[in-house]
């Protein structure tokens, strides 16, 4: 099977999904040493990055004729985290809803502001509707660009809650204003320019 090069929206989780993997054969197979060692985390890849994808073996079970067998096959091991946050304080016990593309599902947030489920590889996202509707979020459900990238930042920024318009992969003002409040959260140097302290201080609040 050809190697796959990884296309915008693409992650390890969506191309072993479409390949008829689970994401952990794929991440861990021995073509993809070298990707691995360089991303370290499968959430985490970049446009033009080439991924190993081996043929899929098929599995054959021998068993008697005229008798009744069980198969119990196995879901998509994704798990979906989010944590709600207020002025930096949990938003606990918090009915929500998550519609992925007509699928609800309802929860609470824990006493520390999070919610989890697990979803299928293939699902791309929807809407986190919080409060009976009084707020409602898109939910986009797709791979992390490394922080050394610009479009890296931003998607960090932003999934912190930093007002980031738009992925533009670019240091435009409000790129350079959302950095600077993170610094100042952090205790920084508020330069506005992403720096090896910032960036390691970011990857330390959002992997």
């Amino acid at each position: 099977m050809p190697d796959v090069t990884v296309g915008t929206g693409d992650s390890i989780i969506s191309i072993a999904k479409g390949h008829g993997f689970f994401w952990e054969d794929i991440w861990n197979h021995g073509g993809n040493a070298e990707l691995k060692a360089k991303r370290k985390d499968p959430n985490v890849l970049y446009k033009g990055d080439v991924v190993h994808v081996p043929e899929l073996e098929k599995r054959v079970l021998d068993k008697a004729c005229d008798q009744r067998h069980e198969f119990k096959r196995k879901g998509d091991p994704v798990k979906y985290r989010v944590r709600l946050l207020r002025y930096g304080k949990p938003r606990k016990n918090l009915g929500y809803t998550l519609d992925l593309g007509g699928e609800l599902i309802d929860g609470t947030t824990d006493a520390d502001g999070k919610l989890e489920h697990w979803l299928p590889g293939n699902c791309k996202g929807g809407r986190l509707i919080i409060d009976g509707g009084k707020e409602v979020y898109p939910v986009s459900i797709h791979r992390l660009d490394p922080v050394d990238e610009i479009t890296g930042v931003q998607q960090r920024l932003k999934n912190l809650g930093y007002p980031i318009p738009m992925i533009s992969g670019k240091m435009d003002k409000a790129t350079k204003a959302a950095v600077a409040a993170f610094q100042k959260v952090w205790m920084l140097e508020e330069t506005g320019e992403p720096d090896e302290q910032t960036k390691a201080a970011l990857l330390g609040e959002h992997p």
